[in-house]
């Protein structure tokens, strides 16, 4: 297991709130750190893609009352979204007697209905924290390390691919699993291909300003459908906003913000760069390292 920073953070986040939602996209290492912290704590893991774990909580206050005294980590809790009322309940009758805090930890992959859900029944009861791809700090202390993070990216899998041809095969199925799958799943129904040339077209756009006009006409919509197509991608932790540095806050909140597609690794398979000797000749190159560099400065940022 590479060391996360993020560890660290969740286990603060723990000692200070009563639950504490561990989001990020599918396959960047949440379940791993998961279960890390319940090695340590002797917390209890449930798996809720599992229906055998999803029927332990056919009365879900029964089954988690017996477990007051430890901490509970419930996995892919979208699949169980009235799970958050449940938890609700629990957490102020915790508080009465009591325990406040390091009750739940959630994950999920950033799915609309997480936040809506928890946003609703948890309010002032709940902490998020983001995991993102490795970054250079966690997986790369050599310039050899560095190149290979910046060609395959963060996801685990990637990078600890056998070949960078794995790498990159590997990368292709999961953008085609969350244009096929996991979009419909999480947010309204776009069409895979429409979602899948607009996220290709930020690849090929990566760092500049965004032009929803331009990306609009690229695919035949309109502009308010392209922000929203965005506004998904961003709210999975896939896409980056990055607002503009102005002193006056009315200014930056309405000038375009540049986009970064989050992984440098995705940027590489949205366009089709199998090694390095492609992507030092490919013009993106330089927006490519930015992104990487820019993931990096957001970390050192919240620390």
């Amino acid at each position: 297991m590479f060391p996360r920073h993020a560890l660290q953070t969740v286990e603060q986040a723990l000692a200070r709130q009563a639950a504490v939602a561990l989001i990020g996209p599918r396959q960047v290492g949440k379940t791993t750190l998961a279960l890390t912290i319940a090695e340590q704590t002797g917390a209890l893991y449930l798996d809720l893609e599992l229906p055998q774990e999803r029927a332990k909580l056919a009365d879900p206050a029964l089954f988690l009352s017996a477990y007051e005294d430890r901490l509970l980590i419930l996995d892919e809790i979208h699949r169980v979204p009235e799970l958050f009322q449940t938890l609700r309940g629990l957490i102020d009758q915790g508080r009465r007697r009591g325990r406040r805090t390091g009750r739940f930890l959630v994950l999920g992959s950033a799915s609309m209905d997480l936040l809506r859900q928890s946003g609703e029944s948890l309010a002032g009861r709940i902490e998020y924290v983001d995991l993102a791809p490795l970054n250079c700090l966690e997986a790369a202390p050599d310039p050899a390390a560095v190149n290979r993070l910046w060609l395959r990216g963060g996801f685990p899998d990637s990078l600890l691919a056998a070949s960078d041809a794995d790498s990159l095969v590997w990368r292709q199925n999961f953008i085609r699993t969350y244009l096929e799958r996991d979009v419909p799943q999480f947010g309204p129904r776009i069409p895979a291909a429409t979602l899948g040339r607009l996220w290709t077209m930020l690849a090929h756009n990566q760092g500049t300003l965004l032009n929803a006009a331009r990306l609009a006409a690229g695919l035949g919509v309109s502009s308010p459908t392209v922000a929203t197509y965005i506004d998904l991608l961003v709210d999975l932790l896939l896409v980056r906003r990055l607002l503009p540095f102005c002193a006056n806050t009315g200014k930056r909140l309405v000038k375009s913000p540049k986009v970064y597609v989050r992984d440098s690794g995705l940027v590489q398979a949205l366009l089709g760069i199998p090694d390095h000797n492609a992507l030092a000749g490919h013009p993106v190159v330089g927006a490519s390292w930015e992104g990487l560099i820019q993931s990096l400065k957001n970390l050192l940022i919240s620390y």
